[in-house]
């Protein structure tokens, strides 16, 4: 069987569904945004990892070395803030072809630093060895919550409401950008022949910074975890958006039993994102559904806490869970109801 037939999703479950915890400490293992310990006393122990592959992750020709390594450590972070922990520490492992200078090592570090530094994590240690393919992070961040405070993806009740911080979509269309500027640049190198060298190429990025943003320097919603906590509001629960909210949706739904019903007209979108959309004739609720890499938080609460969700800043609520047999859809603006379908980035799908 070839791996993408199964998926990233379908081959984890493939691999996991038969490992069976041997220590009382493992209280959750995979299948959520981070693994649940239990060394003892009030807190529990948070822990996730990512990897991110030069050519599939980045593409180094529009991804500066300072901002990939503020993007590395972020996604991670992000976990921990799905689970309502607070990050504290990370590991950083590097693998480096001989094409990579000391400096630009540094540089690479410098992001991570400060991204570090924005969230008050420390970077306690790793690893790092040659690679015969071009870059390669691996990064574990390690956190941590009150045992009771903890949200997992399998919490959410039917009537619950559905809510996400921020706005969707924006990243993907960053990302639809660089590569139409990417795209144009290769043209004119082709065009110019032996005379490459002399290609003086701008690309043309005005009034389009916000979406850049998004795709480059992406924020982890510790804001959205302090804010719920401020209010009293405790998820039942809990996800980031890394893979689109159509796949988080539906993950959300599948470990809890249950269905949903969210309505287009209620995601949240930022203007920019929807003239990129209109410019690249593409359907903006489709990228904000599946697009990915938003970073936002998406969980759930139970109806009767509306009116406080409703006021938090930055956070809006798109929808309600329903019971499992009427399954997942979105109600359109005209009020017609599509079934949703997990049409996020995946990386091990042809």
């Amino acid at each position: 069987m070839e791996i993408s037939e199964l998926g990233e999703f379908g081959l984890i479950k493939r691999l996991t569904e038969n490992l069976k915890p041997q220590n009382k400490s493992t209280l959750k293992g995979v299948g959520d945004d981070c693994a649940v310990l239990d060394y003892g006393g009030t807190n529990r122990i948070l822990v996730t990892t990512d990897m991110l592959m030069e050519g599939v992750h980045f593409d180094l020709q529009y991804v500066p070395l300072r901002h990939l390594g503020w993007k590395s450590v972020i996604v991670n972070l992000s976990d921990i803030y799905a689970m309502n922990g607070t990050p504290r520490q990370v590991t950083v492992s590097l693998a480096l072809s001989k094409r990579f200078s000391v400096e630009d090592i540094e540089e690479l570090y410098d992001g991570m630093r400060l991204a570090c530094e924005a969230h008050h994590v420390d970077l306690v240690g790793g690893d790092t060895t040659s690679s015969l393919t071009g870059l390669a992070i691996s990064i574990t961040a390690i956190g941590e919550a009150p045992a009771e405070d903890v949200v997992l993806r399998s919490g959410a009740q039917p009537n619950d409401l559905v809510c996400v911080s921020g706005n969707l979509g924006a990243a993907y269309m960053g990302l639809q950008l660089l590569e139409r500027e990417k795209a144009v640049y290769l043209q004119q190198v082709r065009e110019a022949g032996d005379r490459r060298d002399e290609v003086m190429f701008q690309p043309e990025f005005s009034g389009r910074e916000y979406l850049l943003e998004r795709q480059l320097r992406p924020e982890a919603r510790g804001d959205i975890i302090a804010r719920l906590r401020e209010a009293g509001i405790h998820p039942t629960s809990m996800m980031d958006i890394s893979d689109g909210l159509s796949s988080e949706l539906m993950h959300i739904c599948t470990q809890s039993h249950t269905g949903c019903r969210i309505y287009e007209e209620r995601i949240p979108l930022d203007y920019q994102t929807a003239v990129m959309a209109e410019e690249l004739n593409m359907n903006v609720t489709t990228c904000a559904m599946n697009g990915g890499e938003d970073y936002e938080l998406l969980f759930t609460v139970p109806l009767t806490l509306n009116d406080q969700v409703s006021q938090l800043q930055d956070v809006r609520v798109i929808g309600y869970i329903t019971k499992p047999e009427l399954g997942c859809a979105l109600i359109t603006r005209d009020g017609q109801e599509f079934p949703l379908k997990a049409q996020g980035w995946n990386p091990l799908k042809s």
